[in-house]
Protein backbone atom coordinates (compact mmCIF):
# COMPACT_ATOMS: atom_id res chain seq x y z
CA UNK A 1 0.00 0.00 0.00
CA UNK A 2 2.93 2.45 0.46
CA UNK A 3 3.59 2.22 -3.35
CA UNK A 4 -0.25 2.97 -3.31
CA UNK A 5 0.69 5.92 -1.51
CA UNK A 6 3.79 6.80 -3.48
CA UNK A 7 1.94 6.75 -6.70
CA UNK A 8 -1.43 8.84 -5.34
CA UNK A 9 0.96 11.17 -4.12
CA UNK A 10 2.73 11.72 -7.25
CA UNK A 11 -0.46 11.99 -9.60
CA UNK A 12 -2.17 14.89 -6.75
CA UNK A 13 0.90 16.63 -7.36
CA UNK A 14 -0.15 17.16 -11.20
CA UNK A 15 -3.07 19.37 -9.97
CA UNK A 16 -3.29 19.93 -6.64
CA UNK A 17 -2.95 23.73 -7.09
CA UNK A 18 -5.98 23.26 -9.33
CA UNK A 19 -8.01 21.55 -6.31
CA UNK A 20 -6.64 24.58 -3.97
CA UNK A 21 -7.71 27.03 -6.44
CA UNK A 22 -10.89 25.96 -7.10
CA UNK A 23 -11.65 25.87 -3.20
CA UNK A 24 -10.41 29.70 -3.11
CA UNK A 25 -12.84 30.39 -5.66
CA UNK A 26 -15.89 29.03 -3.47
CA UNK A 27 -14.62 30.43 -0.62
CA UNK A 28 -14.31 33.85 -2.96
CA UNK A 29 -18.18 33.45 -3.74
CA UNK A 30 -19.99 32.29 -0.28
CA UNK A 31 -23.32 31.63 -0.95
CA UNK A 32 -26.02 30.74 1.70
CA UNK A 33 -28.21 27.33 1.29
CA UNK A 34 -29.70 26.53 -2.00
CA UNK A 35 -28.01 29.62 -3.52
CA UNK A 36 -24.91 28.46 -4.50
CA UNK A 37 -25.26 28.79 -7.81
CA UNK A 38 -21.81 30.31 -8.76
CA UNK A 39 -19.85 27.54 -6.41
CA UNK A 40 -22.39 24.85 -8.11
CA UNK A 41 -21.24 26.09 -11.51
CA UNK A 42 -17.05 26.00 -10.93
CA UNK A 43 -16.98 23.03 -8.88
CA UNK A 44 -19.52 21.57 -12.47
CA UNK A 45 -17.45 23.25 -15.07
CA UNK A 46 -14.11 21.55 -13.83
CA UNK A 47 -15.77 18.34 -13.51
CA UNK A 48 -16.73 18.20 -17.33
CA UNK A 49 -13.60 19.78 -18.38
CA UNK A 50 -12.04 16.66 -16.89
CA UNK A 51 -14.33 13.94 -18.21
CA UNK A 52 -16.71 13.82 -16.18
CA UNK A 53 -21.14 12.79 -17.06
CA UNK A 54 -22.58 15.49 -15.11
CA UNK A 55 -26.50 15.95 -13.98
CA UNK A 56 -27.80 18.55 -12.41
CA UNK A 57 -30.89 19.40 -10.55
CA UNK A 58 -31.12 16.42 -9.03
CA UNK A 59 -33.52 15.47 -5.90
CA UNK A 60 -35.38 18.62 -7.39
CA UNK A 61 -32.98 20.75 -6.06
CA UNK A 62 -31.35 23.90 -9.06
CA UNK A 63 -27.95 23.41 -7.51
CA UNK A 64 -27.60 19.56 -6.59
CA UNK A 65 -26.11 17.54 -8.88
CA UNK A 66 -24.18 14.28 -9.64
CA UNK A 67 -21.32 13.59 -11.51
CA UNK A 68 -19.88 10.47 -12.79
CA UNK A 69 -17.10 8.03 -14.05
CA UNK A 70 -16.47 4.55 -14.46
CA UNK A 71 -18.82 1.88 -16.32
CA UNK A 72 -18.94 -0.92 -13.82
CA UNK A 73 -18.36 -2.18 -10.73
CA UNK A 74 -19.51 -1.05 -7.48
CA UNK A 75 -20.75 2.34 -7.09
CA UNK A 76 -18.58 4.88 -4.52
CA UNK A 77 -20.09 7.60 -3.87
CA UNK A 78 -18.13 11.21 -2.63
CA UNK A 79 -20.72 13.45 -1.13
CA UNK A 80 -19.51 17.34 -1.45
CA UNK A 81 -20.68 20.67 0.09
CA UNK A 82 -20.14 24.20 -0.89
CA UNK A 83 -22.72 26.30 1.15
CA UNK A 84 -21.35 29.75 3.22
CA UNK A 85 -23.50 31.32 6.18
CA UNK A 86 -24.73 34.66 6.70
CA UNK A 87 -23.23 36.98 8.62
CA UNK A 88 -19.76 35.79 8.49
CA UNK A 89 -17.60 37.69 5.70
CA UNK A 90 -14.41 38.06 7.32
CA UNK A 91 -10.71 38.58 5.45
CA UNK A 92 -8.79 36.13 4.57
CA UNK A 93 -5.30 35.45 6.95
CA UNK A 94 -6.21 37.46 9.43
CA UNK A 95 -5.76 37.03 12.88
CA UNK A 96 -8.20 40.21 14.07
CA UNK A 97 -12.10 40.57 13.33
CA UNK A 98 -12.32 41.92 10.09
CA UNK A 99 -15.25 41.88 7.24
CA UNK A 100 -14.09 41.71 4.05
CA UNK A 101 -18.14 42.36 2.67
CA UNK A 102 -19.86 43.97 5.33
CA UNK A 103 -22.79 42.04 6.52
CA UNK A 104 -21.32 39.27 3.90
CA UNK A 105 -21.44 35.64 4.01
CA UNK A 106 -18.81 33.58 4.66
CA UNK A 107 -17.53 29.84 4.82
CA UNK A 108 -17.82 29.71 8.61
CA UNK A 109 -17.86 25.55 8.19
CA UNK A 110 -15.56 25.20 6.11
CA UNK A 111 -17.30 23.87 3.28
CA UNK A 112 -15.15 25.28 0.69
CA UNK A 113 -12.55 22.87 1.59
CA UNK A 114 -15.30 19.74 1.70
CA UNK A 115 -17.07 19.74 -1.44
CA UNK A 116 -13.62 20.60 -2.78
CA UNK A 117 -11.55 17.53 -1.20
CA UNK A 118 -14.16 15.51 -2.92
CA UNK A 119 -13.33 16.89 -6.57
CA UNK A 120 -9.73 15.86 -5.99
CA UNK A 121 -10.52 12.33 -4.78
CA UNK A 122 -12.76 11.44 -7.74
CA UNK A 123 -10.36 13.28 -9.93
CA UNK A 124 -7.36 11.01 -9.10
CA UNK A 125 -9.96 7.69 -8.92
CA UNK A 126 -10.90 8.62 -12.89
CA UNK A 127 -6.91 8.68 -13.27
CA UNK A 128 -6.71 5.07 -11.83
CA UNK A 129 -9.64 3.84 -13.69
CA UNK A 130 -8.08 5.26 -17.10
CA UNK A 131 -5.23 3.35 -16.31
CA UNK A 132 -6.57 -0.25 -15.36
CA UNK A 133 -5.80 -0.18 -11.65
CA UNK A 134 -9.17 0.03 -10.24
CA UNK A 135 -12.38 -1.06 -11.25
CA UNK A 136 -15.41 0.77 -10.36
CA UNK A 137 -18.01 3.59 -10.18
CA UNK A 138 -17.49 6.84 -8.82
CA UNK A 139 -20.55 9.13 -8.30
CA UNK A 140 -19.46 13.02 -7.20
CA UNK A 141 -22.52 14.41 -5.27
CA UNK A 142 -22.72 18.55 -5.23
CA UNK A 143 -24.75 18.87 -1.68
CA UNK A 144 -26.37 22.07 -1.40
CA UNK A 145 -27.78 23.07 1.63
CA UNK A 146 -25.84 21.26 4.87
CA UNK A 147 -26.48 24.35 7.00
CA UNK A 148 -30.34 24.81 7.83
CA UNK A 149 -31.84 23.24 4.67
CA UNK A 150 -31.16 19.67 4.99
CA UNK A 151 -30.69 19.43 1.37
CA UNK A 152 -28.85 15.44 1.48
CA UNK A 153 -32.54 14.46 3.48
CA UNK A 154 -34.45 15.91 0.00
CA UNK A 155 -32.18 14.06 -2.06
CA UNK A 156 -32.61 10.88 -0.30
CA UNK A 157 -36.42 11.28 0.16
CA UNK A 158 -36.14 11.35 -4.05
CA UNK A 159 -34.11 8.71 -4.41
CA UNK A 160 -30.86 10.03 -5.67
CA UNK A 161 -28.61 7.36 -3.59
CA UNK A 162 -30.94 4.29 -4.29
CA UNK A 163 -28.44 2.61 -6.29
CA UNK A 164 -24.46 3.80 -4.39
CA UNK A 165 -22.92 0.93 -2.67
CA UNK A 166 -21.29 3.18 0.14
CA UNK A 167 -20.77 6.58 0.59
CA UNK A 168 -18.05 8.75 2.33
CA UNK A 169 -17.24 11.97 3.59
CA UNK A 170 -15.29 14.36 5.90
CA UNK A 171 -15.74 17.45 7.24
CA UNK A 172 -13.01 20.23 8.23
CA UNK A 173 -11.76 20.54 11.79
CA UNK A 174 -9.04 21.89 14.45
CA UNK A 175 -8.15 17.80 14.88
CA UNK A 176 -8.06 14.90 12.83
CA UNK A 177 -9.96 11.50 13.82
CA UNK A 178 -12.90 9.49 12.02
CA UNK A 179 -16.15 10.42 13.07
CA UNK A 180 -17.32 7.69 15.10
CA UNK A 181 -20.49 9.00 16.98
CA UNK A 182 -24.17 9.76 15.80
CA UNK A 183 -25.55 12.72 15.76
CA UNK A 184 -29.28 14.76 16.69
CA UNK A 185 -31.91 14.14 14.44
CA UNK A 186 -33.82 17.46 13.98
CA UNK A 187 -36.83 19.42 13.02
CA UNK A 188 -37.27 22.91 11.75
CA UNK A 189 -40.40 24.61 11.83
CA UNK A 190 -42.16 28.43 11.14
CA UNK A 191 -45.24 29.04 13.25
CA UNK A 192 -46.85 32.01 11.74
CA UNK A 193 -49.39 33.93 13.91
CA UNK A 194 -51.94 36.17 11.92
CA UNK A 195 -54.07 38.74 14.37
CA UNK A 196 -55.75 42.10 13.79
CA UNK A 197 -53.82 45.56 13.94
CA UNK A 198 -55.15 48.29 15.38
CA UNK A 199 -54.13 51.92 16.91
CA UNK A 200 -52.01 50.60 19.78
CA UNK A 201 -53.28 54.10 21.99
CA UNK A 202 -56.88 54.85 20.64
CA UNK A 203 -58.26 51.23 20.24
CA UNK A 204 -56.35 48.62 21.69
CA UNK A 205 -59.22 46.68 22.38
CA UNK A 206 -59.55 46.38 18.97
CA UNK A 207 -56.07 44.46 17.90
CA UNK A 208 -54.95 40.98 18.53
CA UNK A 209 -51.32 40.68 18.92
CA UNK A 210 -49.75 38.11 16.76
CA UNK A 211 -46.40 39.40 18.54
CA UNK A 212 -48.11 38.70 21.50
CA UNK A 213 -48.63 35.12 20.61
CA UNK A 214 -45.08 34.83 19.31
CA UNK A 215 -43.63 36.00 23.17
CA UNK A 216 -46.43 33.31 24.56
CA UNK A 217 -45.29 30.51 22.36
CA UNK A 218 -41.52 31.36 23.52
CA UNK A 219 -42.28 30.90 27.59
CA UNK A 220 -44.29 28.22 26.90
CA UNK A 221 -41.56 26.53 24.89
CA UNK A 222 -39.30 27.76 28.00
CA UNK A 223 -41.16 26.20 30.48
CA UNK A 224 -41.04 22.63 28.07
CA UNK A 225 -37.14 22.70 28.19
CA UNK A 226 -37.17 21.06 31.71
CA UNK A 227 -39.22 18.63 31.14
CA UNK A 228 -37.67 16.88 27.82
CA UNK A 229 -34.08 14.81 28.21
CA UNK A 230 -31.20 16.33 28.76
CA UNK A 231 -29.63 16.00 25.15
CA UNK A 232 -32.72 17.40 23.59
CA UNK A 233 -32.42 21.16 22.17
CA UNK A 234 -35.40 23.62 21.32
CA UNK A 235 -34.08 26.63 19.50
CA UNK A 236 -35.62 29.49 18.37
CA UNK A 237 -35.44 33.46 15.77
CA UNK A 238 -38.25 35.39 15.85
CA UNK A 239 -38.22 35.86 12.10
CA UNK A 240 -41.20 38.57 11.66
CA UNK A 241 -41.73 40.68 14.98
CA UNK A 242 -44.87 42.94 13.40
CA UNK A 243 -43.02 45.58 12.36
CA UNK A 244 -41.24 48.49 14.02
CA UNK A 245 -43.72 51.13 15.09
CA UNK A 246 -44.74 50.36 18.73
CA UNK A 247 -48.27 52.02 18.11
CA UNK A 248 -49.24 49.48 15.95
CA UNK A 249 -50.65 46.47 17.09
CA UNK A 250 -48.64 43.48 15.20
CA UNK A 251 -50.72 41.61 13.02
CA UNK A 252 -48.31 39.57 11.87
CA UNK A 253 -45.33 37.42 13.42
CA UNK A 254 -43.40 34.86 12.97
CA UNK A 255 -40.89 32.51 14.78
CA UNK A 256 -38.76 29.80 13.69
CA UNK A 257 -37.95 26.43 15.46
CA UNK A 258 -35.16 24.21 15.49
CA UNK A 259 -36.28 20.65 17.09
CA UNK A 260 -33.04 18.18 18.32
CA UNK A 261 -32.76 14.99 19.88
CA UNK A 262 -31.38 11.81 19.67
CA UNK A 263 -33.87 10.21 17.37
CA UNK A 264 -37.20 11.69 14.98
CA UNK A 265 -39.08 9.61 17.23
CA UNK A 266 -38.24 12.25 20.67
CA UNK A 267 -37.86 14.86 18.29
CA UNK A 268 -41.86 14.52 16.76
CA UNK A 269 -42.85 13.80 20.17
CA UNK A 270 -41.46 17.13 21.60
CA UNK A 271 -42.82 18.66 18.14
CA UNK A 272 -46.15 17.30 19.08
CA UNK A 273 -45.93 19.72 22.38
CA UNK A 274 -44.49 22.53 20.92
CA UNK A 275 -47.48 22.66 18.46
CA UNK A 276 -50.05 22.74 21.52
CA UNK A 277 -47.71 25.23 22.88
CA UNK A 278 -48.33 27.39 19.49
CA UNK A 279 -51.91 26.37 19.67
CA UNK A 280 -52.39 27.13 23.46
CA UNK A 281 -50.86 31.26 21.86
CA UNK A 282 -53.46 31.41 19.46
CA UNK A 283 -56.06 30.97 22.17
CA UNK A 284 -54.71 33.13 24.57
CA UNK A 285 -54.80 35.65 22.02
CA UNK A 286 -57.41 35.11 19.67
CA UNK A 287 -55.38 34.81 16.61
CA UNK A 288 -54.66 31.89 14.01
CA UNK A 289 -51.50 30.03 13.89
CA UNK A 290 -49.89 29.09 10.48
CA UNK A 291 -47.55 26.11 10.77
CA UNK A 292 -44.92 26.13 8.15
CA UNK A 293 -42.41 22.41 8.19
CA UNK A 294 -39.35 24.16 6.48
CA UNK A 295 -37.07 20.58 6.91
CA UNK A 296 -35.27 18.18 9.06
CA UNK A 297 -32.76 15.41 8.92
CA UNK A 298 -32.11 12.05 11.16
CA UNK A 299 -29.78 10.81 13.35
CA UNK A 300 -25.90 9.69 11.83
CA UNK A 301 -25.51 5.84 11.77
CA UNK A 302 -21.56 4.97 12.04
CA UNK A 303 -20.19 2.12 9.67
CA UNK A 304 -17.51 0.29 11.76
CA UNK A 305 -17.06 -1.77 8.58
CA UNK A 306 -15.64 1.68 6.82
CA UNK A 307 -14.44 3.15 9.63
CA UNK A 308 -11.81 0.90 10.36
CA UNK A 309 -10.39 1.46 6.86
CA UNK A 310 -10.47 5.26 7.08
CA UNK A 311 -8.57 5.16 10.33
CA UNK A 312 -6.18 3.18 8.44
CA UNK A 313 -5.93 5.57 5.76
CA UNK A 314 -5.23 8.39 7.88
CA UNK A 315 -2.69 7.52 10.04
CA UNK A 316 -0.89 5.97 6.01
CA UNK A 317 -1.11 9.31 4.66
CA UNK A 318 -0.50 11.60 7.89
CA UNK A 319 -0.63 14.78 9.28
CA UNK A 320 0.18 17.78 7.35
CA UNK A 321 3.34 20.06 8.13
CA UNK A 322 3.70 23.33 8.03
CA UNK A 323 6.14 25.93 6.78
CA UNK A 324 7.54 28.39 9.10
CA UNK A 325 5.41 31.30 8.15
CA UNK A 326 2.31 29.04 8.58
CA UNK A 327 3.22 27.76 11.41
CA UNK A 328 3.73 32.16 12.77
CA UNK A 329 0.42 32.48 11.49
CA UNK A 330 -1.43 29.89 13.12
CA UNK A 331 0.47 30.66 16.73
CA UNK A 332 -1.17 34.13 16.03
CA UNK A 333 -5.07 32.73 15.28
CA UNK A 334 -4.42 30.57 18.74
CA UNK A 335 -3.92 33.84 20.98
CA UNK A 336 -7.59 34.39 19.46
CA UNK A 337 -9.37 31.12 21.12
CA UNK A 338 -10.64 31.37 24.03
CA UNK A 339 -9.69 28.92 27.04
CA UNK A 340 -13.30 27.85 26.96
CA UNK A 341 -13.17 26.98 23.49
CA UNK A 342 -9.85 25.24 23.66
CA UNK A 343 -11.11 22.99 26.57
CA UNK A 344 -14.53 22.62 24.51
CA UNK A 345 -12.33 20.76 21.55
CA UNK A 346 -10.06 18.73 24.11
CA UNK A 347 -13.37 17.54 25.80
CA UNK A 348 -14.42 16.74 22.28
CA UNK A 349 -11.19 14.73 21.54
CA UNK A 350 -11.81 13.15 24.70
CA UNK A 351 -15.36 12.18 23.74
CA UNK A 352 -14.06 10.64 20.56
CA UNK A 353 -11.29 8.51 22.72
CA UNK A 354 -11.68 8.68 26.02
CA UNK A 355 -8.27 7.19 26.75
CA UNK A 356 -6.69 10.46 24.37
CA UNK A 357 -4.16 11.70 26.78
CA UNK A 358 -5.74 15.84 26.12
CA UNK A 359 -4.26 17.11 29.52
CA UNK A 360 -0.59 17.03 28.11
CA UNK A 361 -1.76 19.18 25.25
CA UNK A 362 -2.94 21.64 28.10
CA UNK A 363 0.58 21.63 28.93
CA UNK A 364 2.44 21.83 26.00
CA UNK A 365 2.01 24.28 22.87
CA UNK A 366 -1.68 23.63 21.57
CA UNK A 367 -1.57 24.88 18.57
CA UNK A 368 -2.47 21.57 16.56
CA UNK A 369 -3.55 18.05 18.27
CA UNK A 370 -0.07 16.22 17.10
CA UNK A 371 -1.75 12.80 16.27
CA UNK A 372 -4.63 10.60 14.48
CA UNK A 373 -6.75 10.39 17.25
CA UNK A 374 -7.15 6.70 18.04
CA UNK A 375 -10.05 4.69 16.36
CA UNK A 376 -12.73 2.88 18.68
CA UNK A 377 -16.42 2.05 18.21
CA UNK A 378 -19.05 5.02 19.86
CA UNK A 379 -22.51 5.25 21.09
CA UNK A 380 -21.97 8.98 22.42
CA UNK A 381 -24.30 11.38 19.94
CA UNK A 382 -22.94 14.63 19.10
CA UNK A 383 -24.91 18.13 20.15
CA UNK A 384 -24.65 18.95 16.20
CA UNK A 385 -26.64 17.53 13.58
CA UNK A 386 -25.71 16.94 9.94
CA UNK A 387 -27.94 15.94 7.10
CA UNK A 388 -24.89 13.52 5.73
CA UNK A 389 -27.74 11.08 8.47
CA UNK A 390 -30.06 10.48 5.76
CA UNK A 391 -27.45 9.35 3.37
CA UNK A 392 -26.35 7.01 6.54
CA UNK A 393 -29.68 4.93 7.05
CA UNK A 394 -29.93 4.15 2.93
CA UNK A 395 -26.20 3.48 2.14
CA UNK A 396 -22.88 2.44 4.23
CA UNK A 397 -21.38 5.66 4.79
CA UNK A 398 -18.60 7.16 6.54
CA UNK A 399 -16.86 10.62 7.69
CA UNK A 400 -14.12 11.69 9.35
CA UNK A 401 -12.23 14.92 10.51
CA UNK A 402 -8.83 16.39 9.26
CA UNK A 403 -7.10 19.26 10.75
CA UNK A 404 -7.56 22.67 8.82
CA UNK A 405 -7.23 24.93 11.49
CA UNK A 406 -5.86 25.79 14.97
CA UNK A 407 -6.72 23.71 17.99
CA UNK A 408 -9.73 24.88 19.42
CA UNK A 409 -11.23 26.86 16.42
CA UNK A 410 -14.62 26.69 16.74
CA UNK A 411 -16.86 26.04 14.10
CA UNK A 412 -19.30 28.87 12.12
CA UNK A 413 -16.74 31.71 13.58
CA UNK A 414 -14.65 34.81 11.97
CA UNK A 415 -11.60 32.55 12.71
CA UNK A 416 -12.65 29.40 10.43
CA UNK A 417 -13.25 31.66 7.59
CA UNK A 418 -9.86 33.39 8.30
CA UNK A 419 -7.67 30.27 7.96
CA UNK A 420 -10.04 28.43 5.44
CA UNK A 421 -8.41 30.38 2.77
CA UNK A 422 -4.46 29.76 4.17
CA UNK A 423 -2.30 27.09 3.83
CA UNK A 424 -3.24 25.70 7.25
CA UNK A 425 -6.84 24.95 4.92
CA UNK A 426 -5.29 23.59 2.01
CA UNK A 427 -3.39 21.53 3.63
CA UNK A 428 -5.98 19.69 5.54
CA UNK A 429 -8.01 19.68 2.75
CA UNK A 430 -5.88 17.80 0.43
CA UNK A 431 -4.79 15.14 3.39
CA UNK A 432 -8.75 14.32 3.40
CA UNK A 433 -8.85 14.02 -0.64
CA UNK A 434 -6.12 11.45 -0.68
CA UNK A 435 -7.54 9.59 2.46
CA UNK A 436 -11.11 9.48 0.45
CA UNK A 437 -9.76 7.96 -2.70
CA UNK A 438 -7.35 5.27 -0.86
CA UNK A 439 -10.75 4.21 1.33
CA UNK A 440 -12.50 3.91 -2.14
CA UNK A 441 -9.64 1.78 -3.97
CA UNK A 442 -9.55 -0.19 -0.95
CA UNK A 443 -13.54 -1.18 -0.72
CA UNK A 444 -13.17 -0.98 -5.00
CA UNK A 445 -10.24 -3.87 -4.29
CA UNK A 446 -12.14 -5.87 -2.08
CA UNK A 447 -15.81 -6.10 -3.16
CA UNK A 448 -16.49 -8.59 -0.12
CA UNK A 449 -15.62 -5.62 2.35
CA UNK A 450 -18.83 -3.91 0.46
CA UNK A 451 -21.10 -6.16 1.24
CA UNK A 452 -19.84 -6.78 5.13
CA UNK A 453 -21.00 -2.95 5.03
CA UNK A 454 -24.15 -3.47 3.79
CA UNK A 455 -25.05 -6.28 6.26
CA UNK A 456 -23.59 -4.44 8.96
CA UNK A 457 -26.09 -1.42 8.34
CA UNK A 458 -28.95 -3.61 7.91
CA UNK A 459 -28.72 -4.98 10.83
CA UNK A 460 -28.67 -1.53 12.62
CA UNK A 461 -31.84 0.32 10.14
CA UNK A 462 -33.78 -3.12 10.19
CA UNK A 463 -35.59 -1.61 7.21
CA UNK A 464 -37.05 0.68 9.88
CA UNK A 465 -36.04 4.20 7.98
CA UNK A 466 -38.82 6.67 7.00
CA UNK A 467 -37.35 10.16 6.10
CA UNK A 468 -38.32 12.71 7.96
CA UNK A 469 -39.47 15.32 5.99
CA UNK A 470 -43.35 15.23 4.06
CA UNK A 471 -43.67 14.40 0.48
CA UNK A 472 -45.21 17.97 0.07
CA UNK A 473 -42.86 20.57 1.57
CA UNK A 474 -40.26 21.55 -0.85
CA UNK A 475 -36.54 22.59 -0.51
CA UNK A 476 -36.08 25.67 0.78
CA UNK A 477 -39.99 26.40 0.27
CA UNK A 478 -40.20 29.37 3.10
CA UNK A 479 -36.36 30.34 2.49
Amino acid sequence: MASKLEQIDSLYKQYEDEIIHLADRIWDVPETRYQEVESAKILKTYLVANGFEIEMGIGGIDTAFVAKYGSTGPIIGILGEFDALPGLSQKAGSDVREAHVEGGNGHGCGHNLLGTAGIGAVRLLKDLIDKGEVEGRIHYFGCPAEEGGSGKTFMVREGVFNNVDVALTWHPNSFTSVFNYSSLANYQVYFEFEGTASHAANSPHLGRSALDAVELMNVGVNYLREHISSNARVHYAVTNSGGISPNVVQANAEVLYLIRANTIQEVDDIYKRVLKIAEGAALMTETKVKVKFDKACSNYIANDTINKIVYDKLQLVGLPTYSEEELDYAKKMAKTITPSELTSALQEIKSINEDSHVEDLIEKDSTFYPKVIPYQKSTITMAGSTDVADVSWVVPTSQFFTTCFVLGTPLHTWQLVSQGRTGLAHKGMLYASKVLALTAIELLDNPDLIVQAKNELREQTKGQYVNPIPKEVLPNMYG
